[in-house]
């Protein structure tokens, strides 16, 4: 299906047009029929050459402006109506600098009642001033609807401009905007929209306004269906939502693909003097907004609603109280950083005409998940470590970084047994993921929450020679544990001690008993000597030490599993 939208001055004859093409009604409220004008949406669509064509037929009142950005702006082309006998007229230039402002490229021009008068002098000029528009050089097509003169060229014309538009993404995340939205009977809430791009299927969990809503059926062309791809004109029955909590610009959405938010940075094209207060036309909404100029070309926009707004989507500025399109927008930075300081402004434009947006907010926040990218409409570019995408240069300077940080806190506390992990986190604040593979590029280990370095054992001068002078004052007794005081004398606290049997110089019993490091090797030789089972005593006689030091120095054999203790507390060497 190709989606086009109609355009033109009021009572320029496009509901006669669409009439003419599909043999269906596009006015289908009363008062429009009564009143011979369009004043909301209408549809109508029909079949050429196996080619489904669907129009979106929109007001051409002024009044109904807001109306007709609601359906122009979520579709890819126009089929822009001049009448003959009056030319161009007030609403033809709005409607223009509308789809100008969208961005639309892809257009046709239909000069209708060329029964009253020769279409030549409307013809050229309208041609002339769509030229100078996104629109560029299009075909023009003469027509009659109370004749039928020219149809058959204008369903030709129609064709080929279907033709060129642009394949749509039908895996693409769903962002339909709701362009209207009644109840039926037995059904519930049904809402309509333009679905660009995507897919939509019965069952389908989506995001409506905050909640999760269930696509409870589909109808495309006034039929139902099981799945609508886009581009499509769809409406869509919903489960979850009263009929009271929707309204005109919201948007279904893909769950958990869409971030929604209130302020952006855009790029501002055919500005006409900025207002400080206009309203912001996107996709089917219409959202008054502040608008603070940056510099020339740019602009930030601070919403009174948020928006599910994506890096790339193309909207319009329009001041109400002007009667004017201001400008046209694209949205360059869905998540600007905060402009305080002074000059903050003008850097932010420089950043923004550089074409910097992703690669500044990524350098901003160091690692994003490349999800989160996504919905901000940004590719992943960067260095990809598991779900996260990190700044290229942080990537880079990031071992050194870590490096640093270590070795300053362990010359804070030497005789630690590691950096815990969660102090460097505070100091480097990026993801785990990034912080331990970062980790695994250095010689750096985690052990129990703890960072050390590969093969470090060396203790601190001040503690190697306390240590130094306990080993010779255990050499001639290796199993007399000097006491507390006199580790304290010696200067060797927990932290020391602990310290000293990583580095293989010490072993710890408990927490006041230490012997030299090959203390257990030297009693598991003596022990052997003695007539099995020895008990306790005959250990403590053998080593010539205390039930202080024997005690915990035959659980630590126990443990080793050097020697077996039996039920009645003797011991055998194994």
């Amino acid at each position: 299906m190709h989606v086009v939208a109609t355009a033109g001055h009021v009572d320029h004859g496009k509901s006669t047009l669409v009439r003419a093409l599909t043999g269906m009604e596009p006015d289908r409220l009363a008062e429009e029929r009564r009143r011979g004008l369009t004043i909301d949406l209408g549809f109508a669509w029909t079949e050429l050459d196996s080619t489904t064509l669907a129009f979106v037929d929109v007001p051409g009142h002024e009044r109904f402006v807001p109306n007709m950005l609601a359906g122009a702006g979520p579709v890819p082309a126009a089929m822009f109506v001049v009448a003959a006998d009056e030319g161009w007229q007030a609403q033809s230039a709005e409607h223009l600098a509308a789809l100008d402002a969208f961005g639309v490229r892809h257009g046709l021009l239909v000069v209708t009642k060329a029964d009253r008068a020769d279409p030549a002098a409307a013809t050229e000029d309208a041609l002339e001033r769509l030229r100078a528009t996104s629109i560029g050089a299009v075909g023009a097509v003469a027509v009659s609807g109370r004749t039928g003169a020219g149809l058959a060229e204008l369903r030709g014309e129609l064709l080929a401009m279907a033709g060129r538009l642009p394949a749509p993404d039908a895996a693409a995340d769903v962002r339909l905007w709701v362009d209207r939205v009644f109840t039926i009977r037995g059904a519930g809430t049904v809402v309509t929209g333009t679905l660009g791009a995507g897919t939509v299927r019965v069952g389908d969990t989506l995001v409506l306004g905050g909640r999760r809503v269930v696509v409870r059926g589909l109808q495309a062309l006034g039929q139902s269906v099981d799945v609508v791809r886009g581009v499509a004109r769809v409406a869509v029955n919903l489960r979850g939502v009263e009929r009271e909590d929707v309204r005109r610009g919201d948007a279904l959405l893909t769950p958990d693909a869409w971030r929604t938010t209130d302020e952006v940075d855009v790029l501002v094209r055919g500005d006409s003097g900025l207002h400080r207060e206009l309203v912001l036309h996107l996709g089917a909404a219409a959202v008054p907004c502040h608008v603070r100029p940056l510099g020339a070309d740019n602009a930030r926009l601070t919403l009174r609603t948020g928006l599910p707004v994506r890096a790339g989507d193309i909207g319009l500025l329009r001041d109400p109280g002007g009667h004017r399109i201001a400008c046209g927008v694209e949205v360059l930075d869905p998540a600007p950083p905060a402009l305080r300081r002074r000059g903050a402004a003008r850097a932010r434009e420089h950043e923004l005409r550089a074409g910097g947006a992703a690669s500044a907010h990524l350098r901003r926040h160091g690692a994003v998940r490349a999800a989160d990218l996504r919905a901000l409409g940004w590719p992943a570019q960067g260095v990809h470590v598991a779900d996260w995408v990190v700044d290229p240069e942080l990537h880079r300077r990031l071992p050194a970084r870590v490096e640093e940080r270590f070795a300053g806190w362990s010359a804070a506390n030497p005789v630690a047994a590691g950096m815990p992990v969660a102090t460097l986190r505070q100091s480097l604040p990026v993801p785990d993921d990034v912080l331990h593979a970062t980790l695994a590029s250095t010689d750096l280990t985690v052990h129990n929450g703890l960072i050390r370095r590969e093969g470090a054992a060396a203790l601190p001068d001040e503690v190697d020679r306390a240590v130094t002078a306990l080993e010779h004052r255990l050499a001639g007794a290796p199993f007399a544990a000097p006491a507390a005081a006199d580790l304290a004398e010696l200067g060797l606290g927990p932290r020391e001690l602990a310290a000293a049997e990583r580095a293989g110089r010490l072993v710890r019993l408990t927490g006041s008993v230490v012997l030299a490091a090959d203390a257990p090797a030297s009693a598991a030789a003596v022990l052997a000597t003695l007539p099995a089972p020895f008990t306790v005593s005959d250990a403590r006689r053998a080593l010539g030490t205390t039930r202080r030091v024997a005690v915990p120095l035959l659980e630590r054999l126990d443990a080793d599993g050097v020697t077996r203790r039996a039920e009645d507390g003797t011991r055998r060497v194994r």
